[in-house]
């Protein structure tokens, strides 16, 4: 899974983010200039342009925030690559890649500098790794879907779902109003599956769906029998996933009801994903996809 995937095209996805969004660009400059600019006082205001460099392998996302940033710094950014390519290969002028070029004030281009680049590099890592994974999984014949999970950074989890998206991932449910997911502690407390189910039907309406995580073949048929749209097969091998998915699909199709979702979830990594590989299988999902993600290194470079 370390090969660099192709460069994706998923047309103009800043049309997807809130109206809030752009809010939390003013909270990120204000974190790293909380007072004053002692070293943009240095550099003044004089007109300069800065080169964007990608200096290790990747895919570019991010996009929306990073212009977004440096228009808040009184710069402007003309890209030279497309959110989703592929930049950073060591065929690529030694391994270093232009994206972009940004011009306005010295001053304001390195207010925008550190930022800008925190944001790329993370939500690039993300795209990066996502679609490796999905490269994978692809390849060895997987047609369902890979999704993230709800395991982001607070504060930050409209670019690490950005970037799942950029890398060709679903983003699974965004947040807790996004679909119903009832795992174990949810159970527990209530008390059985299909009480569980029952509760959250009575206040979902027909717009959401209703997952519940299982451990076994017998507790995705007690979600299933209470009206569960998808089960989460959680924690299984990869051979009792095969098994047990297969045996579901056979039971429930046979009684009427083939439109009910698989996922499998719990421990993912590139190391064993792939022996989950099985088309009775809808999603997989995992945290492996956006947490602890090596950075896509980039910089920014005033040129003179």
């Amino acid at each position: 899974m370390s090969s660099i995937p192709v460069p994706l095209d998923h047309g103009d996805l800043s049309a997807l983010l809130p109206p809030s969004w752009k809010e939390q660009i003013n909270a990120w400059l204000a974190e790293d200039t909380p007072s004053f600019d002692y070293g943009g006082f240095v550099v003044g205001d004089v007109p300069r342009t800065a080169t964007l460099w990608a200096k290790s392998p990747g895919i570019v996302a991010g996009v929306p925030f990073v212009n977004e940033i440096v228009e808040r710094c009184g710069c402007t950014i003309e890209w030279k690559v497309k959110e989703g390519a592929r930049v950073g290969s060591p065929d690529d002028n030694g391994g270093k890649t232009a994206c972009a070029i940004v011009s306005g004030p010295a001053r304001g281009l390195l207010l925008a500098e550190r930022v800008a680049l925190n944001v790329l590099a993370r939500c690039a890592g993300i795209a990066t790794r996502t679609h490796a994974v999905l490269t994978a999984l692809r390849a060895a014949g997987y047609k369902g879907r890979l999704a993230g999970t709800r395991k982001t950074t607070p504060g930050f989890r409209l670019v690490e779902k950005y970037g799942m998206l950029v890398g060709g991932a679903d983003m699974h449910r965004v947040d807790l109003s996004a679909m119903v997911m009832l795992k174990d502690n949810h159970v527990w407390s209530r008390g059985s599956i299909t009480d569980a189910v029952k509760a959250a039907k009575s206040v979902a309406g027909f717009s959401l769906k209703i997952e519940v995580e299982v451990q076994s073949e017998e507790e995705a048929d007690e979600a299933l029998a209470a009206g569960a749209d998808v089960v989460m097969l959680d924690n299984f091998t990869g051979d009792g996933v095969k098994v047990a998915a297969a045996s579901l699909r056979q039971r429930w199709t046979a009684k009427g009801n083939s439109a009910f979702l698989i996922e499998v979830s719990g421990g993912l990594t590139s190391d064993n994903i792939e022996a989950y590989v099985c088309n009775d299988i809808d999603i997989i999902s995992t945290s492996y996809i956006h947490q602890g993600v090596p950075h896509v290194d980039f910089s920014l470079k005033i040129n003179h």
